[in-house]
């Protein structure tokens, strides 16, 4: 796997930790994608740990019910351990409520830290 599909996959993953309801299995992909001691920042929250970063997407999860993450519209670019991306969420087919834009930090091919930015939130 080349270091940009890796990034990618990486990416798409982290989503798929944004997007899964199971409290178990949203655990479980947390456990297996993020270091044990990894942090998560946004304007909204500075976590550290595995247990916060599953408090903040299920609290995200509940205030956005119905709505879906998705990898925004330009490419994950990468190099070394540093990957960034766009991020969109709002419900499929319509216009996205919210837009980010994470950088993440590697280690060992697993996520570290999250720095998350917001680029559109609702008024």
């Amino acid at each position: 796997m080349s270091e940009y599909e890796n990034h990618e996959t990486i990416a798409r993953r982290y989503i798929d930790v944004w997007n899964e309801q199971d409290p178990g299995k949203r655990r479980a992909l947390i456990d297996e994608l993020f270091t044990a001691g990894a942090t998560y920042t946004d304007p909204l929250a500075a976590v550290a740990g595995a247990g916060e970063i599953d408090r903040v997407v299920g609290g995200a999860q509940q205030q956005f019910a119905g709505l879906r993450f998705g990898l925004g519209a330009g490419p994950v670019d990468g190099h070394h351990d540093l990957a960034r991306f766009t991020w969109e969420l709002g419900a499929p087919g319509a216009e996205p409520l919210v837009v980010g834009f994470d950088v993440i930090v590697l280690e060992q091919g697993r996520i570290a830290h999250v720095h998350g930015f917001l680029d559109k939130v609702p008024a």
